[in-house]
C-alpha cells in the first residue's frame, strides 16, 4: 500500500493522477499547508523540505522496510520505476520522458509557481516581477505546444512526463495565458481532462479539501510565505 502525504496543488495532483491512471492503491493524508501542517515533526521525518507531496511505500521490491520518497518528481519516478507504468519501456522514449519530467520540475513548475505568486499573493504587486513571470510562463507553454506538434503526448505515449506538467496547466486563466493561442497544448490539455483517472484525481481533492478552489485565507498566507530556517527548527 501506498501512503500519500498529499494537499491539492498542482504538484499534489501529480501523485494522485499517477496513482489513479496505475491502478495503485493508496491512501489518501491530508496535510493542510494553510494550517502549518507541513511543519509537525512527523511530516517532516519523510518530507524534510516541509512540502507536499510524499509518500511511504511499505512494500518495496527489495521486500525491506518502508521506503519514504519526497519531491513529486522523485515520486513519479520512484512509482513508475516500481510498477513499470506510465514510463516507455524502450530507451529513447525513457529518456524523453525523464527529460520532459526534469523540465517541469525545473521550468514550468517554478516559473508558473512565481506567476501565481506576484500576481495573486504578493501584498505589493510588481509590474515587472508579473511581466517576467507572464512572459516566461509564456515562453514555456510554447516550448510544450512546439513539442507536441504531430504527437498526442510528451514522450509519444502517455507518461509522468504529461501527468507532471499537466497540473500546471490547469489554472492557466491565472497565469494571463490563452490556450487558444497553443493549438497543440490545448488539445494535449483537453485529452488529459477527460481521461478518467484525471476526473478522480481532481474529485479526490475535493474530499480531502472541501475549500479546494477558494482564495486563500490571510492567515494562510502568513504560513506559507516568507518562511524561513526557523519555520522548522526544532522546539525545546
Amino acid at each position: 500500500m501506498i501512503d500519500v502525504f498529499y494537499w491539492t496543488t498542482p504538484n499534489g495532483h501529480k501523485i494522485t493522477m499517477y496513482l489513479e491512471e496505475a491502478g495503485i492503491p493508496y491512501r489518501l493524508h491530508g496535510v493542510d499547508i494553510g494550517k502549518g501542517e507541513q511543519f509537525k515533526p512527523e511530516f517532516l521525518k519523510i518530507s524534510p523540505n516541509n512540502r507536499i507531496p510524499a509518500i511511504v511505500d511499505d512494500a518495496p521490491v527489495d521486500d525491506g522496510a518502508s521506503v519514504s520518497v519526497f519531491e513529486s518528481g522523485a515520486i513519479l519516478l520512484y512509482l513508475a520505476e516500481k510498477t513499470g507504468k506510465l514510463l516507455p519501456q524502450n530507451l529513447r522514449g525513457k529518456v524523453t520522458a525523464k527529460e520532459w519530467l526534469f523540465w517541469q520540475m525545473g521550468g514550468l513548475g517554478p516559473m508558473a509557481g512565481q506567476n501565481n505568486h506576484f500576481a495573486h499573493y504578493a501584498a505589493d504587486k510588481i509590474p515587472y516581477a508579473i511581466d517576467r513571470y507572464v512572459k516566461e510562463t509564456n515562453r514555456l507553454y510554447g516550448v510544450l505546444d512546439r513539442r507536441l506538434a504531430g504527437r498526442d503526448f510528451l514522450a509519444d505515449e502517455y507518461s509522468i512526463a504529461d501527468i507532471a506538467c499537466y497540473p500546471w496547466v490547469v489554472p492557466w486563466e491565472r497565469q494571463g495565458q490563452s490556450l487558444a493561442d497553443f493549438p497543440n497544448l490545448k488539445r494535449w490539455f483537453e485529452a488529459i481532462a477527460k481521461r478518467p483517472s484525471t476526473l478522480r484525481a481532481y474529485e479526490k481533492a475535493k474530499e480531502v479539501n472541501p475549500q479546494f478552489g477558494v482564495p486563500m485565507s490571510e492567515d494562510a498566507k502568513k504560513i506559507l510565505f516568507g518562511q524561513t530556517a526557523a519555520s522548522v527548527a526544532p522546539r525545546g
